[in-house]
């Protein structure tokens, strides 16, 4: 588990251009959304279309205090897909769905504010 970043953590270490090019980020928007009862904090099963090449991609998603089932089905979202494949209890976990603390320490999604295609990589 990684601790929570806010608006007062300092800068992390200085790392290569070449460094940040191996993660990889994309646009996607959400097709399926589930709660998750079986989680130990409470979220959200999502499933996030990457388009032709990526595919359809699965996260476990703590975002439960700002959004709704309803609010977050074809909204899109900013995700890692190339870490590892993650167990989150009985719930595999392929990618990282990005979003910033509020001064609360609850997540709120980061995506784009225009219109982009799905599997847009972050330039």
């Amino acid at each position: 588990m990684h601790k929570l970043q806010t608006s007062d953590t300092p800068s992390a270490a200085d790392i290569e251009f070449t460094d940040f090019l191996k993660v990889d980020i994309r646009v996607g928007t959400v097709v399926d959304v589930q709660e998750s009862p079986e989680a130990r904090q409470p979220a959200y099963k999502l499933w996030v279309d990457f388009g032709g090449v990526i595919g359809v991609k699965k996260s476990s998603a703590q975002i439960t205090d700002h959004y709704k089932v309803e609010d977050l089905m074809g909204r899109k979202v900013a995700a890692v897909v190339n870490f590892p494949a993650r167990q989150i209890g009985p719930f595999m976990s392929e990618i990282l769905v990005l979003g910033f603390p509020d001064a609360e320490g609850k997540i709120v999604l980061f995506a784009p504010d225009t219109e982009v295609p799905d599997g847009s990589r972050l330039a």
